[in-house]
């Protein structure tokens, strides 16, 4: 324990054993937990007799934490801490911290003291003696954190004061308003154009029913509220669905609300709210419920009585039963502090209640409260989804990427890639217009939200060699291969590019968090001298694809003689670089990438990632650089004939059937998923193939394949090729209809009434040698 600096510092302790020792100590579940990577910078606004713990320092690295008062004042006095050195802006990504500071009076001259905290394997607790905004960073150097050696990632919780304080997330811009709708009643309220409502779960699992209508409607006397059919038909999705609308719409097709931010991502998008007749006819006469709730608190509105509101059912979790067409419904996916924001697009009264069912799972049989926000209009909230790596993890929200402000300004059109957001087309090019840039001149893309993982210690290769399918007794330093990781009954888990930059340093690049965490439990079981370290966000990515990709680098890149130079790297070739010069700023060059064309990627810090970006756009005029989203990549990654998760490999697919065998050695000594493989290997089931669609209508992901009246297989991705002047697919099917040349019919309209003629043949439908990427 180190006195004067911390609270509790315990090693090996668990949170419930800090629960039972402070009483204000809260487990993760109970507090909001943040993850913090290298170079990165957390803001938390701290009351008095808050608590924030520390956990998951280890390895080299370290966590630095700067306390300010409200007029920008060092105030690290108020978590019990002594100051240490300066805090270098230049250490970490720094932009926000700087930009905050300025708003409380700081300039470019004044310095910060911050506190180093870096004992690994310690559980750091800290008490909040009076009001204060606390920042806690990860320093690194750029360098560091590209070949591997800055640390990896620390978990951070924040827990309220008292047990019995609300769990609310930090508010998202300046409040105008803000009150709580107590458990089984309702709230009516006004919105003006522009504000924003948070709606908030307080405790998790509760229903909270929304209606809306339009200020001047109520004015006229008409009650112009959103329209379920009108939305529905506006925004072309189905009723009822896991999520919500973008808009919401009033009869007259007038857009009333327009979702900003969701971090649930399940609801019911329009039901009826509970009713008295509901309860009635279960044996309840009397029961407190929705929607007489809302008519009370509507009525000074002058809004009409109603026995049965329509509503938007935030935080309800119901879906559409595949085989009788009924809904269903079960408790609800929102946890404590989750929330949905929406800005008003014109004036509207609103509703908003907390629902009274103890009697269904929908609030898991135990209602609580609602808590509401009114931001004021014009207030810079961003949109965003919620993204947990798993169940039970700490969510986060949706960011920028580090090469957002340029995307912006080419785009609006982004969708979620994990927890960052990835441009799906620029509209100056359109996709063919990217795709064909790819096929015949080069293309710059955002790929930041890949996974990142470094694997370091004695064992690593040991661990790496086990994990996956390929043989990393082969992997020379500086080279990458393409890799598998199996569960043992031989099902894909993830797929991605494994890197090796040095005798004991791996960096494993993939789509999913779910290898880590093998990763992790295999390093656990085999008592391995290993660390895997999660860089998360702080290794931004660029997809450098076509074939003058290499000339454009060619105008770019520096390297030192000890590292392979652009024109050595051959396929899966890897190498550290600088920005033109030896003091331009460093960053890992791969060549490696998604189209199936040479290519290469970049892998830099998130402070470099705009300088990189345009040193790339102006070098690469002459070459015709064009930005390419994922909707261009889409196309081309099935030409190429190149899998993706949930799509050619998916639970209960093992690697073969995901046509994913060129990748498995089967004649090295051991890997998890050998023995099943080497049994499916013998005798296969199902085989993935191309199909070359007769037409040019695109099947549908999971669209049947028939020989006649009997499915024999499964669409697991479809595009229409430029190239090709048709539609082509990938499918799992049957062995005994898996011959090139075999005729068979994809099955659109339930499979039945309408099919599109296909002939088998083998991936990749373009370029089946790959000698464009090897070129």
């Amino acid at each position: 324990m180190r006195s004067q600096t911390v609270l509790y510092a315990f090693n090996n302790v668990g949170h419930e054993t800090l629960a039972r020792k402070f009483p204000g100590f809260r487990k993760p579940s109970q507090a909001l937990t943040y993850l913090l990577s290298p170079r990165q910078a957390l803001h938390l606004k701290l009351k008095a007799g808050d608590l924030l713990s520390v956990d998951g320092l280890s390895g080299p690295g370290q966590l630095e934490l700067v306390a300010l008062s409200a007029d920008g004042q060092d105030d690290l006095d108020a978590l019990g801490l002594t100051a240490g050195s300066e805090l270098d802006p230049a250490s970490f990504d720094s932009a926000e911290f700087i930009g905050w500071t300025r708003t409380r009076g700081a300039d470019d001259q004044w310095t910060f003291k911050s506190h180093l905290m870096a004992e690994p394997g310690e559980t750091l607790v800290l008490k909040a003696r009076r009001d204060t905004d606390a920042w806690l960073v990860r320093p690194a150097g750029a360098q560091e954190l590209i070949s591997g050696t800055a640390g990896g990632t620390v978990a951070v919780s924040h827990a309220p004061s008292s047990a019995m304080s609300p769990l609310l997330p930090a508010p998202l811009a300046d409040m105008r308003e803000e009150f709580t709708v107590r458990a089984g009643t309702g709230v009516a309220y006004e919105l003006k154009q522009g504000e924003i409502v948070q709606i908030i779960d307080v405790e998790g699992q509760q229903c909270s029913d929304f209606m809306a209508f339009r200020s001047d409607g109520l004015d006229a006397g008409q009650e112009w509220m959103i329209d379920s059919t009108a939305t529905r038909s506006m925004v072309r999705r189905a009723y009822p669905e896991p999520g919500l609308f973008d808009k919401f719409y009033d009869r007259e097709m007038r857009p009333m609300l327009n979702v900003v931010q969701d971090t649930c991502g399940r609801h019911d998008t329009f039901g009826l709210a509970c009713t008295a007749r509901g309860y009635e006819e279960r044996g309840f006469p009397g029961h407190v419920n929705c929607s007489d709730n809302m008519s009370r608190a509507l009525d000074p509105y002058g809004v009409g009585r109603r026995s049965a509101w329509p509503a938007i059912n935030f935080f309800w979790n119901t879906w559409i039963d595949p085989h009788h067409h009924t809904i269903q419904t079960e408790e609800s996916y929102s946890r404590p502090g989750d929330y949905v924001a929406m800005r008003a697009m014109t004036d509207t009264v609103c509703v908003s209640t907390a629902c009274p069912d103890d009697i269904d799972p929908i609030n898991g049989w135990n209602p609580t409260d609602i808590h509401v926000r009114i931001y004021r209009a014009d207030q810079p909230v961003r949109r965003a989804v919620a993204y947990r790596e798993k169940e039970d993890a700490p969510m986060t929200i949706s960011q920028n990427s580090a090469f957002h402000e340029r995307l912006t300004r080419l785009t609006q059109q982004f969708a979620p890639a994990r927890n960052l957001w990835a441009p799906v087309s620029f509209p100056s090019y359109g996709t063919l217009g990217e795709y064909w840039a790819c096929r015949e001149a080069v293309t710059i893309q955002d790929m930041s939200g890949l996974r990142k993982y470094d694997i370091i210690g004695p064992d690593a290769s040991k661990l790496m060699q086990l994990a996956t399918t390929r043989n990393v007794e082969k992997l020379a330093v500086w080279r990458a291969s393409y890799t598998l990781m199996c569960d043992e009954s031989g099902t894909v888990i993830d797929d991605g590019t494994l890197l090796r930059l040095g005798p004991e340093l791996f960096r494993w690049c993939c789509g999913s968090e779910e290898s880590a965490r093998s990763l992790e439990t295999l390093a656990r079981e085999r008592n391995l001298q290993v660390r895997i370290q999660d860089n998360r966000d702080a290794l931004p990515n660029l997809a450098l694809q076509g074939p003058k990709s290499r000339d454009l680098l060619r105008k770019i890149v520096f390297t030192q003689p000890h590292v392979p130079a652009l024109d050595q790297l051959k396929w899966f070739g890897v190498t550290v670089a600088r920005l033109k010069d030896r003091e331009g700023a460093p960053f890992l060059l791969s060549r490696t990438g998604y189209t199936g064309e040479l290519g290469y990627e970049i892998f830099c810090t998130a402070s470099d990632a705009i300088e990189i970006w345009d040193a790339i756009m102006s070098a690469g005029t002459e070459f015709g650089v064009t930005p390419m989203g994922t909707a261009a990549l889409e196309i081309i990654r099935i030409e190429a004939g190149l899998a993706a998760r949930n799509a050619e490999f998916a639970p209960d697919v093992d690697a073969f059937e995901a046509g994913l065998g060129f990748a498995v050695d089967l004649g090295k000594e051991d890997f998890v998923g050998k023995a099943a493989l080497e049994r499916n290997a013998r005798e296969p089931r199902r085989l993935l193939k191309g199909l070359l669609v007769d037409s040019d209508d695109v099947p549908a992901h999971g669209a049947p394949v028939y020989a006649g009246e009997r499915q024999i297989g499964t669409v697991t991705s479809a595009t229409r090729s430029p190239t090709l002047e048709h539609a082509i697919a990938m499918a799992r099917i049957a062995v005994e209809h898996a011959e090139n040349g075999t005729r068979l019919e994809i099955g659109q309209l339930d499979g039945r009434m309408k099919r599109l003629g296909s002939t088998v043949s083998n991936t990749p439908f373009i370029d089946p040698q790959r000698k464009r990427a090897r070129a």
